[in-house]
C-alpha cells in the first residue's frame, strides 16, 4: 500500500501512453496522491481531461499553466515523494540524459531533487541503438531508477526489448520505492527443500514422504526480507515463491551437487529430506521370481550438511533441520554437535507434519533450546527468517 505517497507522473508520447490511465487507477487504489504532468506529443495519444477525471487532480502540461512569480515548476518538482515518467520515449531519455530544460517536463526533471524512475517504452530499433543505450547508462549513472522494457510484438509489427513493461510491474517498482529497508538485502542464502529420490531400477525409487512445503515457505519468507536466495529443490510439485532462484535435482548427489555449485552464501538452510542411502540401480526392471526378494545393497549418500560444514565456504550461518519421531530434542541437539553446525530446527514427524500445512518445532542453537508453539509452516518459516535476518546484522 502507498497511503499519503505523493507521486507526479509524467506522461511521455507514445503509443503505450495509454497505459498510465490504468496506472493512475491502479496507484490511486493503492492509497497514493497522483498528479500528472503531460507533454506535448503525450497530450497526442491521451486527453488531460481523462488524466485530470482519474487522478482527481489538475493536470499540468506547460511551464506557463504554473505560477512562475512564485516557482511553480520547483514547488511542483519537489512537493512529490517520487517522480515517474511512463512512457518515456527515446526523445524523452535522451533530452534527460542531456539536461535539457525546454519544456514542463524536462525543466521538472531537471529542478527536482526528488528520486525519478523511469519507464521506456519505444521501437526495438530505437531501444538497442547505441546513442539510446548511452543515454540509459547516464540515467543510471545520475542515480535514476531505470526499469527495462519487456520482450514483445509492438505495434509498428515488430519484435523484441521495447515494450512498456505491465502495469502491474510498474506499480510494484513504485511500490518497493516506499517499502521499508528490507533487512536481508544484500545477502545471498541457500535453500534445500523436497525429498530425494533414489533410483532402484527404471520404475521404482528410495525416497520419503516430505512435501517440501516448509522448505519452500522459507525460502519464500527471506525473498519477502529481500535476501537473493537459491532454492535447490527435490522432486515435488510445489510453485516456485516470487523472487526465488530454483534448482531443481533429484538425487542426494544431484542435491549436494548443486548446494556446492551455489556457493558461496551467506546462510545455508538445509530443510531437504535428503535419503540417506541409495542402490546401484539397474538398468531394467527388476522382475518378480520364485527366487525370492532381491537383495538391495544400499550404499550410503554423501552427508551435505556436514560436508558443508567442513567447507572451506562455509556459510557464516548454516542450518540443518532434523526430523524426528522421538526423543526430538536429544537427538537434534546430539544432531547440532556431531555435525557441527550453528543451528539445527527440530520437529516431529511421527504425525502429520510430513505432507500438512502446520508445524511445531524446537530451535537449537550453542545456547539451548526454544521450543516453537505449532504453527502454518509459513508463520514457522517468517520467525526463522526473522531469526536469521537478525543473526546476519
Amino acid at each position: 500500500m502507498m497511503t499519503g505517497n505523493r507521486i507526479l507522473l509524467i506522461v511521455g508520447g507514445g503509443i503505450a501512453a495509454y497505459k498510465a490511465c490504468d496506472l493512475v487507477r491502479t496507484l490511486r487504489r493503492a492509497g497514493a496522491t497522483v498528479t500528472c504532468v503531460l507533454t506535448a506529443s503525450g497530450a497526442r495519444f491521451v486527453a488531460a481531461m481523462t488524466l485530470a477525471a482519474l487522478s482527481e487532480q489538475p493536470v499540468h502540461t506547460s511551464l506557463w499553466d504554473l505560477d512562475e512569480a512564485e516557482m511553480g515548476h520547483i514547488q511542483l518538482s519537489r512537493q512529490a515523494d517520487l517522480i515517474v515518467v511512463v512512457p518515456a520515449t527515446a526523445d524523452l531519455i535522451a533530452r534527460m540524459a542531456a539536461g535539457i530544460a525546454d519544456d514542463l517536463a524536462t525543466t521538472l526533471l531537471l529542478a527536482t531533487d526528488t528520486p525519478v524512475l523511469v519507464s521506456p517504452a519505444m521501437n526495438v530499433r530505437m531501444w538497442l541503438h547505441p546513442a539510446t543505450q548511452r543515454n540509459i547508462a547516464t540515467l543510471r549513472a545520475d542515480g535514476i531508477h531505470v526499469l527495462d522494457p519487456d520482450d514483445g510484438a509492438m505495434a509498428c509489427g515488430e519484435y523484441g526489448p521495447g515494450r512498456l513493461p505491465q502495469v502491474d510491474a510498474i506499480a510494484a517498482a513504485i511500490a518497493a520505492h516506499f517499502a521499508p529497508p528490507r533487512p536481508l538485502a544484500g545477502r545471498h542464502i541457500l535453500v534445500t527443500a523436497g525429498p530425494t529420490h533414489e533410483p532402484i531400477d527404471p520404475v521404482r525409487y528410495i525416497a520419503n514422504r516430505s512435501s517440501g512445503k516448509q522448505g519452500f515457505a522459507i525460502a519464500a519468507a527471506l525473498a519477502e526480507r529481500g535476501a537473493r536466495v537459491t532454492l535447490v529443490a527435490g522432486p515435488v510439485t510445489l510453485q516456485t515463491p516470487p523472487g526465488v532462484d530454483r534448482i531443481d535435482v533429484v538425487t542426494a548427489r544431484d542435491m549436494a551437487a548443486a548446494v556446492d555449485a551455489a556457493l558461496p552464501a551467506d546462510a545455508a538452510i538445509l530443510v531437504a529430506a535428503v535419503a540417506d542411502w541409495h542402490v546401484a540401480p539397474l538398468d531394467r526392471k527388476i522382475k518378480k521370481t520364485r527366487d525370492g526378494t532381491p537383495l538391495l545393497v544400499l550404499i550410503e549418500n554423501p552427508d551435505i550438511l556436514a560436508t558443508l560444514a567442513a567447507s572451506a565456504q562455509r556459510p557464516r550461518l548454516l542450518i540443518g533441520f532434523a526430523a524426528e519421531t522421538d526423543d526430538v530434542v536429544a537427538h537434534a541437539v546430539a544432531k547440532r554437535v556431531r555435525k557441527d553446525v550453528d543451528w539445527i530446527v527440530a520437529n516431529d514427524v511421527s504425525g502429520d507434519v510430513m505432507g500438512g500445512d502446520d508445524n511445531s518445532v524446537h530451535l537449537i542453537t550453542a545456547v539451548g533450546v526454544e521450543h516453537w508453539d505449532r504453527a502454518s509452516k509459513s508463520t514457522v518459516a517468517g520467525h526463522l527468517a526473522d531469526r536469521i535476518a537478525e543473526a546476519l546484522a
